[in-house]
């Protein structure tokens, strides 16, 4: 575990110091008139944000510094309508507006439903967006509901981008940071983060970012043991028992440059890193062991390092008077993981007597710990074309092409040390399960908007985007044929095309993916379609607007990897939208009213043998409210946001689809009888009509007071943040949210006071104040049917559900230097 070290902070703050005296100040405060002024890109152009006839929250580079924010997490505090379900860093996803049912992020299942762009470049992996350290940023921008014409297949429920700062040809400047932290109960942390910003010729700049930031752990893991029914072999945990044993490290840099090649074209290009280290496991165990505190009883390492590069390149021109933008980029991530997973060894023994099957050759039992060490790699390619018209003229156009091909190669071992040969996949050391499988999703996209003045004040907007998508997973996963006779090696390919199962005699066809024993997935989908967007905006005067939209996004269809399941189709979602943006001097109010229909939904459930199956399986409606107020006088500043949604399934969600919506009809949405593995399997409702969506929560507010004053010759300033989020389903399926439980409401408060000048920056503060254990996740580590059971064997380490808890009280120092 990495030890604070109170002589690097001092050595590394009066370098920086240093650095910062023999450099000339640099610094250019906006006048008070602007502070709340923030231009945005939503509809890639440059507009004023009260401007944008969209429901869009953005915050700027001195709010986000203002509010603490370091990380995705942080952000979403203060985006009303965008919620966050984690499991650790680096692990999270993302949803807009109640637009969730409770998928498990599976490497094989759905993509997301909202997209995350780094300034031009989608970075939505097939798992989830980047967990990228935020600094030297200059705005989030978060869109809600669907993007999909200029924003494409995973922003059916929003967009959230991540604008960076760019390179400045004014001048010579930067900055450098550090900031000394300390987590409730647990250890201490440290950022340190600075940037120049460098004239390198005339009409061409650099800025080079760099950060470091050394977060404290807060779980305790505790000693446990337990004994396995079957083999009667005891396992204890005290080489692992450790306090705070949750820490972690980021670091990373970002290069940018920007080349005025004349006067109408720029050439920016940027490459930026990221690495993140992280120990143990950010879940603590609910059990009497643990007391329900900030603690967990793990029998086997976990961690996880995910690193990532991104090379971006944009170009911007005219064209006679028109704007041409043309950005590409390419990024490559890498995360390798390790996971305990001994609870389901425990359970499935305990219950359903599996530690007979786990022998050593000489046909002795093995200790059934088991284990999971992934390594994943994702690639994704994107390219954009895209011209505009004049913004002034009365009737304007922007539209392009899109292209985008993202890769996951997938490597997941679930490891019994010491097994014997026969149940060990091939090609393996001690697996008794291997998932190694290449998924490959690819987007082509024409896409245009027409925006045309009816009057001075009324504009009507029409938009489509004709899209494809090419999907396709092939690889191996499952069992050896030694374990189970109908999964994994057994369903692999011979030479003469049949499976193993069926000639056992016959030798593998030659795998498709290297390091796969053999081939037992090869599918693929593909589906061509369009979706539209009307918009009607009403300017009342140049303080007030008023807007009507109906707006469809998608998500592309995928592969079911279970060999009987057909592909799952696209989910698509309708938006009916009444907004308004106004300013009455220092005072802002700004809100919108929707319905969202959802048709298709991608539901995402584990079926037989543990699998993740995808149906197309049910309609939800989702209507709601979000509000925007700021108010400005002298140093006082006051700004809220809420959302409310309330969001349901409208027909009965059966875990075989049909046309019907019957739970008693055991026919697929084709009107087809069951086939296959699937012939016994009978269906049944898993959510009824009326029933929540799961994640989001109905009521989600924050507010943020601020008073600045001045101090001699500083600037000082206090501020109070809160911020609250509702109670929310953990699963859509009542049986399921009964066993798991509902995610509670939690209110949270922040406080900082501090003062600044044109050089230095001193701030003191604290996050999550009064220690608030809200919890964004929980999961069960064991089979469903099983804890479903009620049954929970008497051992010291008690059950084995789980939940991820926000993190608690940390209290800061912060200096900053500008030069």
């Amino acid at each position: 575990m990495r030890r604070f070290n109170n002589r690097i902070v001092t050595s590394a703050f009066f370098a920086t110091t240093a650095l910062a005296v023999a450099m000339p100040a640099y610094a250019q405060d906006a006048a008070d008139d602007d502070k709340d002024v923030i231009v945005v890109t939503a509809q890639k152009r440059e507009q004023n944000l009260q401007d944008v006839p969209i429901a869009i929250n953005a915050i700027g580079n001195e709010k986000l510094d203002q509010l603490q924010v370091s990380e995705l997490q942080d952000v979403v505090k203060f985006l009303p309508s965008v919620t966050i379900q984690q499991g650790g860093p680096g692990f999270a996803q993302v949803y807009f507006r109640g637009v969730a049912s409770g998928e498990n992020a599976n490497h094989s299942a759905s993509l997301p439903t909202v997209g995350t762009y780094l300034d031009e470049m989608p970075i939505t992996t097939i798992q989830g967006a980047l967990d990228l350290h935020a600094y030297d940023l200059a705005r989030v921008e978060a869109l809600a509901g669907p993007q999909g014409t200029l924003y494409g297949a995973s922003s059916m429920a929003g967009t959230l981008k991540l604008v960076t700062n760019a390179p400045d040809p004014s001048g010579f400047y930067g900055s450098a940071g550090v900031e000394i932290n300390n987590v409730s109960k647990g250890d201490f942390g440290a950022i340190y983060e600075g940037f120049i910003n460098v004239l390198i010729a005339e009409g061409a700049a650099a800025r080079l970012v760099g950060w470091y930031r050394d977060d404290g752990g807060y779980i305790d893991n505790v000693f446990g043991s337990r004994t396995y029914a079957t083999s009667g072999i005891t396992q204890n945990n005290a080489n692992l028992v450790e306090k705070n044993y949750n820490d972690a490290e980021t670091y990373g840099a970002r290069l940018a440059l920007g080349i005025d090649l004349d006067d109408n074209w720029t050439v920016k290009p940027t490459l930026m890193g990221q690495v993140q280290n992280t120990e143990g496991s950010y879940s603590r165990e609910r059990s009497g062991a643990t007391n329900g505190g900030l603690q967990t009883v793990q029998y086997n390492p976990e961690g996880s390092k995910d690193k990532w590069i991104q090379a971006a390149l944009t170009i911007e021109g005219k064209i006679g008077n028109w704007d041409l933008t043309a950005t590409g980029g390419h990024l490559r991530r890498k995360t390798e993981t390790q996971s305990d997973y001994s609870d389901y060894a425990y359970f499935y023994d305990a219950l359903a007597g599996y530690g007979y099957y786990f022998q050593d050759n000489a046909g002795n039992f093995v200790n059934p710990n088991q284990y999971i060490q992934g390594i994943d790699r994702y690639r994704k390619t994107f390219g954009e074309i895209r011209i505009a018209s004049p913004s002034d003229a009365r009737l304007r156009f922007i539209g392009g092409l899109f292209y985008q091909r993202q890769s996951h190669n997938i490597e997941q071992n679930y490891i019994i040390d010491n097994i014997a040969d026969s149940i060990t996949v091939p090609g393996t050391d001690s697996n008794i399960w291997l998932t190694k499988q290449q998924r490959t999703d690819r987007d082509y996209a024409a896409f245009g908007e027409l925006s045309f003045d009816v009057t001075d004040q009324l504009t009507l907007t029409g938009g489509a985007r004709l899209y494809k998508y090419d999907n396709s997973l092939f690889g191996f996963f499952g069992f050896a044929r030694g374990y189970s006779s109908n999964t994994g090696v057994a369903r692999c390919i011979t030479t003469t095309g049949a499976e193993f199962r069926d000639n056992p005699t016959g030798t593998f066809a030659e795998p498709i993916l290297n390091g796969a024993p053999c081939t037992n997935v090869n599918k693929s989908t593909s589906d061509t379609d369009a979706i539209f967007k009307l918009n009607a905006t009403y300017k009342i005067n140049d303080d007030a607007l008023v807007y009507a939209t109906w707006s469809r996004g998608f998500r592309p269809g995928g592969i079911n990897r279970r060999g009987t399941l057909p592909p799952y189709g696209p989910d698509e979602l309708d938006n009916y939208e009444l907004g308004w943006k106004t300013t009455f001097g220092d005072f802002r109010f700004n809100g919108a009213v929707y319905q969202l229909d959802w048709n298709n939904i991608q539901l995402s459930f584990l079926g037989a043998n543990g699998l993740t199956e995808i149906r197309n399986a049910g309609i939800a409606r989702i209507r709601g409210a979000e509000i925007d107020v700021g108010y400005r006088a002298g140093g006082f500043s006051l700004n809220a946001g809420f959302s409310y949604n309330d969001a349901e399934i409208r027909r009965d969600f059966c875990a075989i689809a049909n046309p019907q919506f019957d739970c008693t009809i055991d026919v697929d949405l084709n009107g087809n009888g069951v086939i296959g593995d699937r012939a016994n399997e009978i269906n049944e409702t898993l959510a009824p009509a009326g029933s929540r969506l799961p994640v989001t929560a109905k009521f989600k507010g924050n507010a943020i007071a601020r008073y600045e004053f001045p101090v001699a010759d500083w600037d000082g300033h206090v501020q109070f943040a809160v911020n609250h989020t509702g109670s929310r389903r953990s699963d859509l399926r009542p049986a399921q949210n009964t066993l798991k439980g509902n995610l509670g409401a939690y209110t949270t408060a922040d406080f900082s006071i501090g003062v600044k000048n044109e050089v230095w920056a001193i701030e003191a503060f604290a996050t999550n104040l009064f220690d608030e254990r809200g919890g964004v996740n929980t999961g069960v580590q064991c089979l469903e049917t099983v804890c479903g059971t009620g049954v929970t064997p008497t051992t010291p380490t008690g059950g084995a559900f789980y939940d991820v808890l926000i993190k608690p009280r940390v209290i800061g120092l912060k200096f900053t230097r500008d030069f």
